[in-house]
């Protein structure tokens, strides 16, 4: 077992680098992995049989495994509070329940790889009624409000996305992208590209200003940029094309989704995929540059897997005489993307920011733990974030 301790500081280094963490006894470090992890306080009971487990494991981490395994709070709370800001374009964390954060919760309840959130034919479904509906949400809202036990598998229930989503064949399943609540959140009206976007956000960790490359190859940018914006062709060429040449490159992957709506009434709509047509979004506006892309179907390629983004760390896949990954439809996408080493490492930060309540890219100890934590989860553990939480939680419990 990989070390939590491997350097000892000086109390005063100690306190700088774990900012709140004061030296504590067995009981208040199981106080906090547990408060963290569940979410709520601990019960002298609760207590008394995590700190005996430091008997056998001085790390914490069996104690952290105690409270993932004994507290639906950890899943009812703490992972749906982790999840919910990624389903909206707010972020904002206190939405209700919805089939992509109960999908989330249930990949890492059991133990999934869970580079299938942005690849797998799956969907989380609550054993109650009303039933899952495409064009509302209130199936998740009533599970929510009924404080349904979301540990329990009875009660949150494994699906696959094409038995349940009418019309969705299991080729265009692509993890949470393809959920209900992810097309009302970044396929609604626009050109697609926020399914994107937010997709590096909430599973990379890099939105995409710090992509900027305006080496890259721009004959994927769409017609409806315009090449001289406000008249001035440098503005495109020193700015707009550095996003754009990578973006519309791989955002050419949900050219066959959508998010329909009854006029007037946003929240009743519901995710489409039409395999025989591009959709109209991505055709719009083609009078900006007529000689611009023109998107024909699902294809993509990812020019960022050369030139300064190669850091990001892509692995695998099919490669055209350049280097550069090819592929079509949104679940080859959502391969390329968390088959990345930026995936990996994005999903442990998350959890860092979650349980310890800092960034571990702040301090050199809190890195150092990171990267060891990142390869055993993309290795040791075949990407089960359910390990992660676990040895992050035992990693912050003070000394």
């Amino acid at each position: 077992m990989r070390a939590f301790a491997r350097i000892i500081l000086p109390l005063a280094i100690l306190a700088m680098v774990l900012g709140q963490q004061s030296l504590a006894g067995s009981r208040e470090q199981a106080k906090r992995i547990h408060d963290r992890l569940a979410g709520i306080p601990a019960t002298n009971t609760t207590l008394d049989a995590m700190v005996s487990t430091f008997g056998t494991d001085a790390s914490g981490k069996a104690a952290a495994n105690y409270v993932i395994n004994n507290s639906p709070t950890f899943y009812n709370i703490t992972l749906k509070n982790f999840a919910s800001p990624w389903t909206n374009e707010a972020q904002d964390p206190f939405v209700p329940l919805n089939d992509y954060s109960a999908t989330v919760i249930g990949l890492i309840r059991d133990d999934e790889d869970f580079r299938q959130v942005l690849r797998g034919n799956v969907i989380y479904v609550g054993n109650i009624s009303p039933g899952y509906s495409m064009t509302s949400n209130a199936h998740y809202e009533q599970l929510e409000s009924s404080n349904a036990d979301l540990s329990n598998t009875t009660t949150l229930q494994k699906r696959t996305q094409s038995s349940v989503i009418s019309g969705l064949p299991a080729a265009a399943t692509a993890g949470v992208m393809t959920t209900r609540a992810a097309a009302r959140a970044f396929f609604i009206d626009g050109t697609n590209r926020a399914m994107f976007r937010f997709t590096m956000m909430n599973h990379l960790c890099t939105d995409l200003e710090p992509l900027k490359d305006v080496s890259r190859t721009p004959d994927r940018v769409r017609q409806d940029v315009s090449r001289s914006p406000g008249g001035d062709s440098r503005i495109y060429l020193n700015n707009c094309v550095g996003c754009h040449a990578g973006m519309d490159g791989m955002a050419g992957a949900f050219a066959h989704y959508q998010y329909d709506y009854p006029e007037g009434n946003e929240d009743a709509g519901q995710l489409t995929y039409n395999a025989s047509s591009v959709e109209a979004k991505h055709l719009i506006n083609a009078e900006n540059f007529k000689p611009g892309y023109i998107t024909t179907d699902d294809s993509w390629i990812n020019y960022w897997r050369n030139g300064q983004n190669s850091i990001l760390g892509w692995n695998g896949g099919t490669l055209d005489a350049k280097g550069n990954t090819i592929g079509a439809g949104a679940k080859s996408l959502g391969i390329e993307l968390s088959n990345s080493q930026a995936f990996a490492q994005c999903q442990v930060d998350k959890v860092f920011k979650s349980i310890c309540f800092r960034d571990p890219n702040n301090y050199a100890v809190d890195r150092s733990e990171r990267d060891d934590i990142v390869a055993d989860f993309t290795s040791t553990y075949n990407y089960n974030l359910k390990e992660v939480f676990a040895d992050v939680a035992a990693w912050c419990k003070g000394s």
